[in-house]
């Protein structure tokens, strides 16, 4: 048996006066990199005490279950927000379905856009080259904090965004040491060097070890992504090229930590 019915296209939907609606435009896309507009969601119990203790942060309100507002007064933080109390399975619905909150949510606005000129009077600082993924960006800047040192540089795209998994991998050192974003690294390096700052590029094919180089009394340490590395044009503009020789069957580290061992090496190097 065969279906006679002919094809028949579906009806387009029109208004009542037979014209067609007009479909919602979307936003035009942000420029990637920026920091986010309006408030973001910060959990964690290290997370939430290092933003409310960092005069920078712009705090709103905080979403706490009455035993973390418990641990929060144990640690001897002031509150400066309005506090709604809430269950855990509340504060489940307002992160993903991963995120270990501990029963605590700061909202809160973006860090500041820092810039070179918070850079005044540093002596040891990491650029990271288009490292993209947040996890890795926030062990780094947990490790730049261990490792005393000034500031972290990203560029403005290809790297990520302020965000709940940025700061929870960071466990409160995104509110701890500046974070300073720059459109185009290769000028950042060459401005750097014109205020003093010798600068120092891992790369696989460096003439020499780390732990061979001689470093400047003011230094930046740039690493670049896992795979394509620091791209040419950083590289070209940095004073040295340094390899990390691991002695080991696996001879590449992670980013992340390949970024502790090159801050240790680079404080000892300086004297720091």
């Amino acid at each position: 048996m065969t279906d006679d019915t002919p094809n028949r296209r579906p009806k387009r939907p029109s208004s009542k006066d037979g014209r067609l609606p007009f479909a919602k435009k979307k936003p035009a896309p942000r420029r990637p990199g920026l920091p986010p507009e309006g408030p973001i969601l910060l959990y964690g119990m290290h997370t939430v005490e290092a933003a409310f203790a960092n005069p920078d942060r712009k705090r709103r309100k905080l979403f706490a279950t009455e035993n973390a507002q418990r641990r929060l007064d144990e640690r001897g933080i002031r509150i400066d927000v309005p506090v709604e109390t809430v269950q855990p399975r509340q504060l489940d619905h307002m992160v993903t379905r991963d995120a270990v909150h501990q029963g605590v949510i700061l909202e809160a606005d973006p860090l500041p856009a820092y810039g070179v000129k918070e850079l005044k009077g540093a002596r040891l600082v990491l650029a990271l080259d288009q490292v993209t993924d947040p996890h890795n960006v926030g062990a780094i800047l947990r490790s730049a904090v261990a490792l005393d040192a000034d500031a972290v540089v990203t560029t403005e795209r290809h790297a990520p965004e302020e965000g709940p998994v940025l700061a929870k991998s960071a466990s409160g050192a995104l509110d701890m040491i500046k974070h300073v974003r720059v459109k185009n690294m290769a000028r950042f390096i060459t401005e750097m060097g014109e205020q003093g700052f010798f600068s120092v590029a891992l790369d696989s094919n460096g003439e020499a070890s780390l732990e061979q180089t001689e470093f400047g009394p003011k230094t930046v340490l740039v690493l670049g992504s896992e795979g394509k590395g620091v791209r040419q044009g950083v590289r070209e503009a940095c004073d040295s090229l340094a390899r990390l020789d691991m002695p080991g069957k696996i001879r590449s580290l992670n980013v992340s930590n390949a970024a502790v061992l090159a801050l240790y090496v680079a404080r000892t190097k300086m004297g720091l």
